[in-house]
């Protein structure tokens, strides 16, 4: 697999973490560099470690279904990027309870004891449930023959970056960015399923 295409999965992984960061950068009354890189890390931690676990899980029963590899990668691929694009239209919020994107795109009508914390189980939950199809994406790695770590170190700092950059983009234009961006990751993660297969 190119660097291009990992690129492109790795920006496909990022996205859910992309609408979550602007869910809290919108719920901010001030962003901060700090704040966002707070945000970044926890995501991007979470995003490069995850298919690390998909990879070795699938090394164990690789031999068994080597034939059917491309199958595999395109049904991980295809499947993920659908339940994105389809969760695009879905409208759900954000996921903050705190984050009132739905009822008021300003700030003024978040009072101060509103304001989210960064409370590490916080963080922990929201990295960890965004990074969930980066492990079967690391299933896909290990089909294709892919070196785990410097695709998972890609992915990581990918969403990292995206993440911060979310965070900003939440507290100036607000969320109407975030259900685009699960879209186009998904379309993305699609793409890269199909020519897998035709390839």
């Amino acid at each position: 697999m190119s660097f291009i295409e990992l690129f492109l999965i790795s920006i496909g992984l990022s996205m859910d973490a992309f609408a979550i960061a602007i869910c809290i950068g919108l719920s901010l009354a001030k962003t901060s560099l700090k704040k966002a890189l707070i945000v970044g890390l926890y995501f991007g931690i979470a995003q490069a470690v995850m298919p690390i676990f998909g990879y070795f899980a699938a090394m164990w029963f690789a031999s068994y279904v080597a034939l059917y590899s491309d199958i595999i990668v395109f049904l991980i691929l295809t499947i993920l990027g659908g339940k994105m694009v389809y969760g695009s239209f879905q409208k759900s919020g954000c996921p903050n309870k705190k984050c009132l994107a739905d009822a008021c795109p300003h700030k003024t009508c978040l009072k101060a004891e509103e304001q989210p914390n960064f409370s590490h189980f916080k963080m922990l939950t929201l990295s960890i449930a965004t990074s969930i199809d980066a492990m079967a994406v690391g299933v896909s790695f290990a089909f294709l023959g892919v070196a785990i770590a410097p695709a998972a170190l890609l992915i990581g700092v990918t969403t990292l970056v995206i993440s911060m950059v979310g965070v900003r983009i939440g507290g100036v234009v607000g969320a109407r960015f975030k259900d685009r961006a699960t879209m186009v990751g998904g379309i993305i993660l699609m793409i890269i399923g199909i020519w897998v297969f035709v390839g």
